[in-house]
């Protein structure tokens, strides 16, 4: 994976460059797109992990993507100490060398005065510590009614600190929705999670170099397709086995959900399509239909699948293989519930194999391919897998030779 990957906007990417950030950490691998979709996140990571980057990054991209001539704040993020604000600051700097976005920094040691004054001017970005920010709110010298992202960072530490109340005061002062992070060196313990429960909005929780928490009673398997008549018959056949009494089939986009909920019914399977745009008195229906098995089938999206607590869920396909670990793990965690044995399968095409070999990392594992009698792929998973890593191998002495006429 490269910046490219995520759609960064060429500002970023230069800065990006210039810093020499060569490729994206495990924590900013799996941050930035998460915050680029506009999810809240829980992330645990350690610092000099790259953690920094991982939030200044989508922060940034929304800038970018979002213009707006505010006369207050939109972006707020508070550190513990004076120390790390600095740091958080300086990497702003750095990666917004070519955007034009101003920033404050408000922390205690410093002049109020001076303060109130900076506060009085228009600016994008506050980076902040609780306690003194908390202060001049009082003294009605800090507006955050234009706030739509806010960043936490080392929450464990703030809460060791006794700033948990100053930082809820402060979200409290914010009118409007906005989106949320809150990073933290450990997820461990009841006191980060009961915190970001009062923050956070069905967040994409993300653990670096930490035991992956998936039931052991799931079986997981993949599948490997063809193309899309190919992918069309294993899920048939998946969903007409005599083990399979209800599922999930995730898909990655509406579009995609629909089309495969028409396709199912076309094939006498009972299936209902679940996706964002439904209301909550249609969502609530489906489910009822689904939990009551007057629905075998539920085709459904990340977005409308969040919060799912449902029991009795026997399969959950991927026939779209998500792009994130942490989105595989909360997807085949519908099934293997209340002590059920669950299965897990996943559609493979070539295309989805890069996916595949993402999710086996941030698994650390690999998972097992299977056949189904009649329907085996015309390509082996080694052999793709082989190919490209001699590809890539071929590129390697062309990349080199750039890198020498540049200099």
């Amino acid at each position: 994976m490269t910046f490219e990957d995520f759609d960064l906007d060429e500002a970023l990417l230069s800065a990006i460059e210039k810093q020499a950030f060569h490729k994206p950490t495990p924590v900013q691998a799996e941050v930035i797109p998460a915050m680029l979709e506009r999810q809240d996140v829980l992330a645990g990571a350690a610092t000099g992990t790259g953690k920094t980057a991982a939030f200044v990054l989508p922060l940034l991209q929304y800038l970018l993507d979002e213009p707006k001539h505010a006369r207050h704040p939109r972006a707020l993020l508070l550190a513990p100490t004076r120390e790390l604000a600095f740091q958080i600051h300086k990497v702003i700097k750095q990666l917004g060398t070519f955007c034009n976005f101003k920033t404050a920094i408000i922390t205690g040691g410093f002049d109020k005065k001076n303060q109130f004054k900076t506060l009085s001017e228009p600016f994008d970005i506050l980076v902040a510590t609780p306690g003194r920010l908390t202060y001049l709110m009082a003294e009605g010298g800090v507006n955050l009614s234009e706030i739509e992202m806010v960043i936490i960072d080392e929450a464990d530490r703030m809460l060791d600190m006794g700033l948990g109340k100053d930082v809820l005061a402060l979200l409290d002062a914010i009118p409007g929705d906005f989106q949320a992070g809150l990073f933290s060196a450990t997820l461990a313990g009841s006191g980060v999670r009961k915190f970001a429960e009062e923050i956070l909005e069905e967040p994409a929780t993300i653990q670096i170099e930490a035991p992956n928490q998936k039931s052991e009673q799931i079986q997981q398997v993949v599948y490997l397709a063809n193309d899309k008549e190919h992918k069309q018959a294993l899920l048939e056949s998946i969903l007409n086995d005599a083990s399979c009494e209800s599922a999930i089939v995730f898909c990655n986009k509406k579009e995609r959900a629909i089309e495969v909920t028409d396709w199912l019914q076309s094939r006498n399977i009972s299936a209902q399509v679940l996706h964002g745009d439904f209301i909550q008195a249609v969502r609530m229906d489906k489910m009822h239909k689904f939990k009551t098995g007057k629905i075998k089938v539920l085709v459904a999206t990340d977005v409308a699948a969040r919060g799912l607590d449902l029991l009795n869920i026997t399969h959950v396909v991927n026939y779209d293989m998500p792009f994130r670990g942490d989105v595989y793990i909360h997807r085949i965690g519908r099934t293997g519930r209340a002590q059920q044995v669950g299965i897990a399968v996943n559609l493979v095409e070539r295309h989805d194999i890069e996916h595949l070999q993402r999710i086996e990392y941030h698994l650390q594992q690999s998972l097992p391919v299977a056949k189904i009698e009649g329907l085996e792929a015309n390509f082996k998973l080694k052999d793709v897998l082989k190919k490209a890593s001699s590809k890539k191998k071929k590129k390697k002495p062309a990349s080199k030779a750039k890198k020498k006429s540049k200099k």
